[in-house]
């Protein structure tokens, strides 16, 4: 295995400890349990989820692994607060949009050669990359893991 291979091994196995992780803390809980603010005024649980949710669509046209699956989420989860008024999808159907990109990533991942992980990804120019080849798909997950990461962190302190 060369040390490409390994650097893109351990990173899709770190982010698929941590969205694991997730769907352990998050898959058995009530839709009431959801509505749980992850302190005073903060993000409820329901509100992270889809948020997550959100984020994970918007890796596919970055890491130019095809279209997003559920962009009309970004009203809600990302362009918007928590906001208690505002309608969000049923439990069920936020669920499954949560299982369907997150599967759908996981298996795009494995069509991509180590190679491929250290090229340029979809939000940066050309020019941008030439000057900074850090800039590239993996930097991309590395960042997603850490940003899930620290929503699980909030979801573990609101859970307790």
């Amino acid at each position: 295995m060369t040390s490409h291979e390994l650097s893109v091994q351990v990173a899709i196995n770190s982010w698929r400890l941590v969205l694991e992780r997730v769907n352990k803390a998050l898959s058995n809980l009530r839709e009431g349990q959801l509505l749980k603010e992850v302190a005073p005024g903060r993000n409820r649980l329901i509100y992270l989820w889809g948020h997550l949710t959100a984020v994970h669509d918007a890796m596919f046209p970055i890491l130019g692994l095809g279209e997003r699956l559920h962009a009309e989420l970004d009203a809600i989860f990302v362009s918007s607060p928590d906001e208690a008024g505002v309608q969000l999808p049923p439990v069920g159907e936020l669920r499954k949009y949560w299982d369907e990109v997150n599967n759908k990533l996981l298996s795009q991942f494995a069509t991509l050669s180590a190679n491929e992980w250290f090229q340029r990804h979809n939000a940066v120019s050309e020019e941008d990359y030439a000057k900074d080849p850090t800039r590239n798909r993996l930097a991309v997950l590395l960042s997603r893991t850490n940003h899930i990461s620290y929503h699980l962190g909030q979801i573990t302190l609101a859970l307790k």
